[in-house]
């Protein structure tokens, strides 16, 4: 892993308040989703991403396939052009009809009453109501793919994430705050996403209070077997993001080469050989030096015996 920068202490404040409350039970937890939880699906990429220091998640969707009724339409006073209130299952009378974050199972025969899964009514009569109708509110069915928001403790940080995220085919993953905005240290904001897996469609219409479909059963099938097929992948990329962070920003491995041994380049192994060869060296002159003494020892022994016969 690269040399990052240390974390500023506003991001590690930051940080122990938002994994303090990540650590609240499920059951006492609750966040804006309708799901109301950290999905199960991604919790353990979520542990292992605030495990390490210089990012914490702030919001998350495992990925979620959801059927809902769109907001009414508000006039803000009499004669003003209406306005749409904004797409999805919340805010102006808005509703979830249905919500999983997990591919929908399907009944054993399979055959499975969707419209009913999905809160409306069999009947297509809707289709040829009237165009005078007051209110006509229309219903999507959409699959959305994981989308991850994390805060990093610097440009850098957040550049191994944005790296990891697109190899993994999170291809519209991108970075907030990245410059720096006066005296504060740049925490930049970095989404981990892709609109490639997500698609919507129109299934049905709420007229005068009933919601009835307004494509067949097939249709539904249809889109139900795609969805399950967009979590299949959804989950191969969050794995492959998974696994790259996991490389990222651990110690890498040393290189081998063919014969098993610690991999150097060439200029790390001329400054081996060079060492081994001053040592190799130094070992030869102490043996000669040693020879040498214990040869002058024996030369100054014979003399004196030789010298001793003499007298």
């Amino acid at each position: 892993m690269q040399e990052l920068a240390s974390c500023p202490p506003a991001f590690v404040e930051r940080k122990k308040k938002i994994l303090d409350q990540l650590a609240i039970p499920d059951t006492e937890y609750t966040d804006a989703s309708p799901k109301g939880s950290v999905d199960e699906g991604i919790r353990d990429l979520i542990d292992e991403i605030n495990q390490q220091s210089g990012f914490v998640t702030t919001s998350s969707c495992a990925g979620r396939v959801s059927v809902f009724l769109e907001g009414r339409r508000v006039a803000e006073a009499e004669g003003e052009d209406e306005r749409v209130a904004g797409v999805g299952g919340k805010g102006a009378g808005g509703a979830w009809l249905f919500v999983s974050h997990d591919p929908i199972p399907d009944k054993d025969d399979g055959v499975t009453d969707w419209s009913s899964q999905f809160g409306l009514e069999n009947s297509t009569a809707a289709q040829n109501a009237a165009p005078t109708v007051k209110e006509r509110r229309l219903v999507h069915f959409k699959f959305e793919a994981m989308i991850l928001h994390v805060l990093t403790a610097s440009p850098e940080h957040a550049q191994i994430l944005l790296r990891c995220g697109l190899q993994a085919g999170f291809r519209e993953s991108g970075a907030l705050n990245i410059v720096p905005s006066g005296k504060d240290a740049t925490t930049p904001m970095v989404a981990i996403r892709t609109m490639g897996l997500a698609f919507e469609s129109l299934i049905g219409q709420q007229v005068d209070g009933h919601r009835q479909r307004i494509v067949s059963p097939e249709y539904l099938q249809t889109l139900v077997d795609i969805a399950n097929e967009r979590f299949d992948e959804n989950k191969k990329r969050i794995e492959r993001f998974q696994n790259a962070f996991r490389d990222a920003v651990s110690a890498p491995a040393p290189r081998r080469n063919p014969e098993g041994q610690e991999w150097e380049d060439a200029a790390a192994r001329r400054e081996r050989k060079r060492a081994e060869g001053l040592r190799k060296k130094a070992e030869l002159k102490a043996k000669q030096e040693a020879n040498t003494n214990d040869g002058n020892e024996l030369s100054d022994r014979e003399g004196e015996e030789q010298a001793g016969l003499l007298f």
